[in-house]
């Protein structure tokens, strides 16, 4: 009996595959931290033999070179992609046989990238399954534009294509295992669903439902920003990057934080945003753990920027450091956890005002405040308070000259957003209060929310 077996990173919205047959064993698009895929494997007692990659990922760093090179296993890549290192090049129609049952087909699915493979692999006793990457993913597909403008109407013609490629060669009983699409950026529109079929999809993703320039139209229109770190990704991945070092960063104290800050060093809170907001060091930032801490730090900081963590314990830090790595940002210069006033020393700890769009709405009333909308462009569109200037959150470094004068009360759509745009101001020597409520509740509160008449954003 085969065993697919999804290792999710909920972070980026991905998901790796670990397929086996109770003997032997093949992983796709493994992330960067493969210690995860030596555990199961060690668990399962199977051996690894083939990593597939279905793309030179632009999202995250991989991990199947050094997957492959830990166990000896034969890695797959695309012959039409050029590498800095040895691989085994596969190409359409190939097939690999994996033990006795398992058989993995190749297929070109060009749309996210010009090379891209979907797998299909074949085996007694249940229906194919066509591990998809960014191709075909649950009730959407891949991007087309993370190659360039200049390519992304002809990827979308080939990403339609590719999807009827695979309604076409494979039974309606297909199951699908997408890498993207659980919301990551790599995909067009947010995928739904924790499984599907070939079946499935013909009824409900667009690239199956609509003519072909219908579906390009409303594939363009839809698309919006996406991470700055995607532009390091895949030179990273075409060299070939090796397994992480994980070991833990060296311990900073008080004195050696505030060095950090003064020489214009990131120093980055992981705490929750109520945490931040009652007390912080001046100066840090705060992406909180409990959010989407590595999309948009990844997002944010300068490439190459010296990066010390701060957080409530050694095991938090840890994990955000297993975050970071799956994006190329190795170089955690140092950490601190524990109580805040043992990070700030003799410095009183700052604290941020909060707020919800009731208090807003109050307070407009009354006095004029700088209303700040950090959300991308696309929620934008679906609706915002009157007078709010928009300045969307991967934007605001470079623009906070553009940020009027005066007390700032800054939003998003739930918070997260609003602490670390919050949080940045601060460091610039703003006054600034963190609205911490629902966009959705905005118009009820008497806050002036106007929504757009018709729109179909998607927000991840």
């Amino acid at each position: 009996m085969v065993d697919i077996i999804a290792l999710d990173t909920p972070t980026l919205g991905d998901r790796s595959y670990l397929v086996t047959d109770g003997d032997v064993a093949f992983v796709v698009d493994p992330q960067r931290d493969i210690d995860r895929f030596l555990t199961l494997a060690q668990q399962r007692g199977v051996c690894v033999t083939d990593v597939f990659e279905t793309h030179i990922h632009n999202d995250y760093v991989t991990g199947g070179l050094a997957l492959a090179q830990a166990t000896g296993a034969a890695y797959h890549v695309n012959a039409a992609d050029t590498v800095s290192f040895d691989r085994q090049p596969i190409s359409d129609g190939d097939e690999v046989q994996i033990g006795s049952a398992m058989r993995v087909r190749a297929l070109t699915t060009p749309g996210h990238t010009f090379t891209h493979l979907s797998y299909v692999l074949e085996t007694p006793g249940r229906p194919p399954a066509v591990f998809t990457g960014g191709s075909l993913l649950y009730g959407s597909t891949g991007r087309p534009d993370l190659l360039g403008t200049v390519h992304t109407e002809e990827l979308a013609h080939a990403q339609y294509g590719s999807a009827r490629r695979l309604a076409t060669e494979l039974p309606d009983d297909a199951e699908i295992y997408p890498t993207h699409g659980f919301g990551s950026f790599c995909s067009a529109t947010q995928a739904q669903g924790e499984q599907s079929t070939i079946g499935q999809e013909k009824q409900t993703n667009p690239a199956l439902t609509q003519d072909e320039q219908d579906y390009v139209h409303s594939l363009l229109q839809g698309l919006d920003d996406y991470p700055a770190y995607y532009a390091h990704m895949m030179s990273l991945n075409t060299a070939g990057p090796q397994a992480p070092d994980l070991s833990p960063p060296e311990q900073a104290d008080a004195p050696e934080l505030r060095r950090r800050l003064e020489s214009g060093e990131w120093v980055v809170d992981l705490r929750t945003r109520t945490a931040f907001a009652a007390g912080h060091v001046p100066g840090t930032l705060n992406f909180g753990a409990d959010g989407n801490f590595v999309t948009y730090l990844g997002w944010l900081i300068p490439w190459g920027m010296p990066l010390t963590l701060l957080g409530d314990t050694v095991e938090q830090v840890a994990e955000a450091q297993r975050e970071l790595v799956r994006i190329g940002l190795d170089r955690i210069e140092a950490a601190a956890t524990g109580d805040p006033h043992e990070w700030s020393g003799d410095t009183p700890l700052e604290s941020l005002a909060v707020a919800g769009f009731a208090d807003l709405a109050t307070v407009l009333h009354h006095r004029p405040v700088v209303v700040l909308d950090v959300r991308r462009n696309q929620e934008w569109a679906t609706g915002h308070l009157d007078g709010a200037v928009h300045i969307p959150l991967h934007d605001l470094l470079d623009r906070l000259t553009d940020v009027p004068s005066g007390e700032v009360w800054v939003h998003c759509r739930s918070g997260y957003r609003a602490s670390i745009a919050a949080s940045i101001l601060a460091a610039a020597g703003r006054h600034v209060v963190v609205i911490d409520d629902d966009i959705d509740r905005a118009a009820a509160t008497g806050a002036p929310f106007r929504a757009a008449a018709q729109h179909s954003a998607v927000t991840r």
